[in-house]
């Protein structure tokens, strides 16, 4: 399974580096003219980067500017750029803040202006001003992600809900030119829905959000009702659009890494919108029923997955995905199966629990919760099937002695382990590219009796 998980971390790392925004930046911006002030508004959890790549193309052509970007996102200072920091996939006061700075910044401006706006994703949440209190806003924006909804759906309605989206902010800043460069998040590229659709006329129709807010049985307010029956610019006559980063760019790119290793790539689709749990065990059908074909086979699949929450749960499209996956292929050996997010971070589901491992744990007496995956911390079954960021695995332990014994019985890597006091233990988060992290602790409940019986058990 080495070599497999090497060949997959070949694979999504070539794919991820064909999209990086930087060198989406840079593409967009060669041979661009810009006779007056240029004012950079950057906004999604690739904004840092992307404003710091056109700072270092263009200088001090630009006059000022704003990046909008997710909490840790921010990489240090930008030379003539305010770097802001705020909440996603849930809007809050410090997305509220920022917005308001960036249409300050992006007032009274004159034919011979532009705005550079670089847009990726997360930019919804991040780049708001609501016109609806902002508590009700973070409420609608909550139900859409727990509902099901997919992303044009979910930006359907917050468009309408807001000062900046559905082309709003390219009629604030006219008469001035916008120049957009899009980091592409949606499947399909609708520069509309990408981030909601700033600086892009919205070809949505107030019936389309109407239908969804019906769909989903969403709680709104008479105010908000009304604005989803308003209607947003249908024509944005100042903006020049750059759309790069596409999920079709990135499954060619994986496509190609897999020809460079020998394996037949088949790219299913690049534009799967289903339910993670159901899209997961369908591609771990295909793959085991297809390993003993006798060619290296990789199948690539594209596109933006949903969750549906039930009871207490955090989502996480890859977890689930891959989890549901890993099900089908038990027990097959010659598979793995990863699920990568193109765009960053998403809401991160921190300690939610993978049922499988949970269960595992129990037999053992132990109670397990885990992060996100890292195969090189979970058992050989576990590293069969998982591919992704980072682990974190936590248990309380009544005596330190019980580490071995826990680490033991989970298949952990004891050389991850730290003892950090005499009842709990922790590993080590380890990135994606190996380096490793401080260690993460949660409080978890252990069992009650004997390490020694349980392991005999």
């Amino acid at each position: 399974m080495g070599a497999l998980r090497e060949d997959a971390k070949y694979i999504y790392t070539r794919a991820i580096e064909a999209v990086l925004p930087d060198e989406a930046v840079r593409r967009a911006l060669d041979g661009a003219d810009f006779p007056g002030r240029v004012i950079l508004v950057a906004a999604g959890k690739a904004a840092w980067r992307m404003a710091s790549a056109a700072v270092s193309a263009l200088g001090e052509r630009i006059d000022t500017g704003i990046v909008i970007t997710k909490y840790g996102h921010a990489q240090g200072t930008i030379p003539g750029v305010v770097c802001r920091e705020a909440g996603h996939p849930v809007p809050d006061e410090n997305s509220f803040s920022a917005a308001r700075e960036a249409l300050a910044l992006t007032e009274n401006l004159t034919p011979d202006d532009t705005v550079l706006f670089l847009l990726s994703g997360g930019g919804s949440a991040l780049f708001e001003s609501p016109l609806v209190p902002g508590e009700e806003l973070q409420d609608i924006t909550a139900q859409l992600l727990a509902c099901g909804a997919d992303i044009v759906e979910i930006n359907t309605i917050r468009k309408r809900l807001s000062a900046v989206k559905g082309g709003r902010f390219a009629r604030h800043c006219a008469p001035a030119h916008v120049f957009a460069v899009i980091l592409s998040d949606i499947v399909g590229d609708p520069v509309d829905m990408i981030a909601s659709g700033p600086v892009s006329p919205d070809s949505s129709t107030c019936a389309d959000a109407l239908a969804v807010a019906e769909k989903y049985a969403l709680r709104l307010s008479d105010t908000a009702r009304g604005l989803l029956a308003q209607e947003t610019p249908k024509t944005a006559d100042n903006v020049t659009v750059r759309v790069t980063g596409s999920v079709r760019e990135l499954c060619a790119a994986a496509a190609k890494a897999c020809r460079d290793l020998g394996y037949t790539p088949e790219i299913l689709t690049d534009c799967e919108q289903g339910v993670a749990r159901e899209v997961g065990a369908r591609l771990g059908t295909l793959a085991r029923e297809n390993v003993s074909c006798g060619t290296p086979r990789a199948f690539i699949l594209g596109g933006e997955t949903v969750v549906r929450l039930t009871g207490n749960g955090k989502g996480g499209r890859n977890q689930e995905l891959a989890l549901a996956a890993a099900a089908e292929i038990a027990g097959a050996e010659n598979i793995v199966v990863f699920s990568v997010g193109s765009d960053g971070t998403d809401g991160g589901s921190g300690a939610q629990a993978m049922e499988w491992l949970r269960e595992k744990g129990r037999a053992f007496g132990v109670e397990a919760f885990v992060g996100t995956q890292n195969p090189l911390q979970l058992d050989t079954r576990l590293q069969a099937s998982f591919l992704g960021f980072m682990t974190v695995c936590c248990y309380v332990l009544r005596a330190p002695a019980s580490a071995s014994i826990a680490a033991d019985a989970i298949g952990l890597d004891l050389r991850a382990v730290k003892t950090l006091g005499p009842h709990v233990i922790a590993c080590s988060t380890v990135g994606s590219d190996g380096a490793s992290l401080p260690p993460m602790v949660l409080s978890v409940p252990w069992f009650d009796g004997d390490p020694e019986a349980a392991r005999a058990a």
